[in-house]
Formats: structure tokens, sequence, C-alpha cells
């Protein structure tokens, strides 16, 4: 069976993209990476139930302990508070510093272990907040890099199939594909009840309204 090596933080998004991957005939590998995130505990919690209803055989676990030596991200550096204000423009104070860059390169190295036909990642350009790693094009780019960096027998396709999607299109669509909504965590500052303010809450909840259905997951 064809394999696809699933990048998956526990949310929404990275879940129906796994949840894509399955319904396309694909074998889940699934990787996570605990970085030093604020909600550390609880994105590996919900990856960890996502890969049980998802009959994940195969999964990753990676930890990345020098983004919060490097800090300037309110996701890692715990000085620096989460914007709650709403959504910003430009790029935002949680961006991770090429985080979608270092994480794709060390799912490359895994890929091309496993023999994998396919990286599939949840990036999406709409709903990024601005994260300059998260645009197709540099998806794309990657993609030709990795290729040229590893053995000639490998070729892998990295599949970004949300990318252009609004967030209210992933609701409907991971409503469709049965994906386990109630196991995902959106939110940047809490690991035990989501806020409702920060910008990954907003989004999601703008979602689940502009799909018309209820958010099955707490708020503050």
């Amino acid at each position: 069976m064809k394999k696809a090596l699933c990048i998956m933080s526990g949310g929404m998004d990275s879940t129906l993209v796994a949840y894509i991957m399955k319904s396309r005939g694909y074998e889940i590998i699934a990787l996570h990476f605990n970085y030093g995130q604020r909600t550390v505990v609880k994105e590996l919690e919900s990856f960890r139930g996502i890969c049980t209803d998802l009959g994940v055989n195969e999964k990753y676990e990676i930890d990345l302990d020098f983004f919060k030596t490097i800090g300037a991200s309110a996701l890692t550096d715990h000085t620096i508070e989460v914007p709650t204000g709403g959504i910003e423009e430009g790029v935002p104070i949680t961006y991770v510093p090429f985080r979608n860059g270092i994480f794709l390169s060390i799912a490359t190295a895994i890929a091309e272990k496993e023999g994998c036909d396919v990286i599939a990642i949840g990036v999406v350009e709409e709903d990024s907040s601005g994260y300059p790693d998260c645009r197709d094009t540099f998806i794309q780019s990657f993609q030709n890099s990795a290729n040229l960096g590893t053995k000639e027998t490998t070729h892998i396709t990295i599949e970004m199939p949300l990318v252009h999607l609004k967030k209210s299109q992933i609701v409907q669509e991971s409503l469709r594909l049965g994906a386990p909504l109630h196991l995902t965590w959106s939110c940047y500052q809490s690991d035990e009840q989501s806020c409702g303010v920060c910008d990954s809450c907003r989004l999601r909840l703008r979602g689940f309204e502009y799909a018309g259905v209820n958010d099955p997951i707490e708020y503050v």
C-alpha cells in the first residue's frame, strides 16, 4: 500500500488532511512535533487520540527544544503575550521562525526512510494569519529542494489539500469525512480550556459559524 507521512499538530486542519489522505487509499504514518509551544501537552494528547481514531500503526513524536531557545514567538516565548484583540495584519507575533521549513526537513528524512510517496501538511493560506511558511509557493519550492537532496530513487510529493480552502469549508469537509473534530485543539494559549479570543480560536469559531454548525469543544 502507498504511504503518506502526515504532519499532525492535533489541530483541525492537519487532522482533516490525514483523513483526506486515508480516503485516497494511503497508509498513514503520523508525525507530531513537540517544539516548546504553550499548549504542547494538550496538542500531544489530541494527536494521540486522533491517531487512535484514525487507526495509525506507525507514528513519530519528535522533540525540538531549540525553538524555545530562539524565542521571538508568543507560542514559544512565555515573556511575549499571545494576542487576543483580533486577527492581526501582516506577520503576527505568533509566527515561529521557519517552523514549517524545519518540520518539512525532518519529515523528508522520515519519508525517505519509510518509503513514503507523499508528505501531507495542513497549511491554509487564507487562515494562516500571514505566516510566510504557509504559502503554496513556499511548499512547492521546498518539494523541489527535498527531491534534489534525497536519493535518486526517492520521489516525494508534498500535498497541501487545504491551502486554498476557507475555514468553513474545512469544517464541512471534516464532517463529511468523519474527522473527530471533538478531539482537535486549536487554542494558542491554554491547554485546559480554549480561550476563544486568540487568533486561532477566532478563526476556528468563525469557520464553524459560517459552516452553520456548533464547535464540539468547550470555550472559557
